[in-house]
This record gives structure tokens, C-alpha cells and sequence, in this order.
């Protein structure tokens, strides 16, 4: 898989304050892991939208994560709000992660990530496109 990186992102994450950084970083690793070892996935585009380092490929959903000075004991994965995914994710793992509406999986910056579940999530997200229409995304 070819990881087409715009440098900005660095700078965003170079930004985030020393208790917040390993956080992100960490969530950028478990995306760059997943679509790794999505089969046929030849190129991830690491971009910023909104600001936010945001993920995207040719079959899926863009997704985002950032964290946020008005709620500075948390951080986010955002994914786009008009597709299903986190509405599916909801009904999936109602019990183990915190949602915000329709759009993100947060985290509190104590938690510890349930790694197979988030990975799970990215998964979904980066083929998106191809499991748009399987009920609950062929979970």
C-alpha cells in the first residue's frame, strides 16, 4: 500500500499539546495498520479537511481524528456524518465506545482504546463504499 502523505499533517500533529500527541499518534497507527492489510487497497491518501488529519481511499469513507481545546479530556475519530457507519457502529458496540451523534467514536483521554473493536470501525470506514448496501456494512 502506497501512504501518500500531504506534510501539513505533521505540522498538526507537531501542534497538539505533549499529553495528546501519543493519542493521535497512536489512532494514526491503528488506520495506517488496518488499511495495510486491506486487500486491494493500493493507496491511502493522509490529508487535512477541516484542519483535521483525515484518511482517504478510492472505495471509502474519509475519515478524521483531532482532538479539541474546548473539550481538551478527550479526543475523536470523526467519520462523514451522512454515511452509516456510525450508526451501525452504535448498534455493534453500543457497550463499548462513547459516540458523539451521528459523526464520531470518543475517547476520553484516560481510556484505554479497544483496539480489535476501532480497528473493526476503521476497516469499515476505509471500504465503506463496498459494504455500503450489506446490512449492518457485513459486520
Amino acid at each position: 500500500m502506497e501512504l501518500v502523505s500531504n506534510p501539513k499533517v505533521e505540522a498538526v500533529f507537531n501542534a497538539y499539546p505533549k499529553e495528546v500527541k501519543p493519542k493521535l499518534h497512536h489512532l494514526r497507527k491503528l488506520v495506517l495498520k488496518v488499511a495495510s492489510e486491506i486487500e486491494g487497497l493500493d493507496k491511502l491518501e493522509e490529508t487535512l479537511k477541516w484542519g483535521e488529519s483525515s484518511y482517504v481511499t478510492k472505495y471509502g469513507s474519509t475519515l478524521r481524528m483531532d482532538w479539541k481545546l474546548k473539550n481538551p479530556n478527550q479526543y475523536a475519530m470523526y467519520f462523514s456524518c451522512s454515511s452509516s457507519l456510525v450508526a451501525t457502529f452504535k448498534i455493534i458496540y453500543k457497550a463499548v465506545f462513547e459516540f458523539e451523534g451521528n459523526r464520531a467514536i470518543v475517547f476520553q483521554l484516560n481510556d484505554k482504546i479497544p483496539e480489535t473493536e476501532l480497528k473493526h470501525c476503521i476497516l469499515l470506514a476505509l471500504t465503506y463504499h463496498k459494504v455500503k448496501h450489506l446490512p449492518l456494512l457485513g459486520a
